[in-house]
């Protein structure tokens, strides 16, 4: 443990961080897979409302820095070619 009062502020700041980014991160995985077992399941409507909430939390934590934007910009691409080839058939 440090001794330092600036240092014990930043152990504390990056611990709560951390957390927070956990926790933006498990939504941004949960947001993705509801979309994904929608495309699954065949069911266009859900698949087009989960896509742009899924899409929305890419953006947001792309923008955050909490993933790269080139990152968010594939992920998107991918989840949008699912939805392509669902609605398609």
């Amino acid at each position: 443990m440090p001794n330092i009062k600036s240092a014990i502020k930043r152990v504390k700041t990056n611990e709560k961080r951390r957390m927070q980014n956990m926790s933006q991160k498990s939504a941004l995985r949960t947001a993705v897979k509801n979309f994904e077992v929608a495309v699954e399941a065949g069911n266009v409507e859900e698949a087009k409302t989960t896509f742009t909430v899924a899409t929305k939390k890419l953006d947001k934590s792309a923008t955050k820095g909490l993933i790269h934007k080139n990152a968010a910009s594939r992920q998107k691409s991918r989840l949008a070619k699912k939805l392509n080839g669902l609605t398609a058939e």
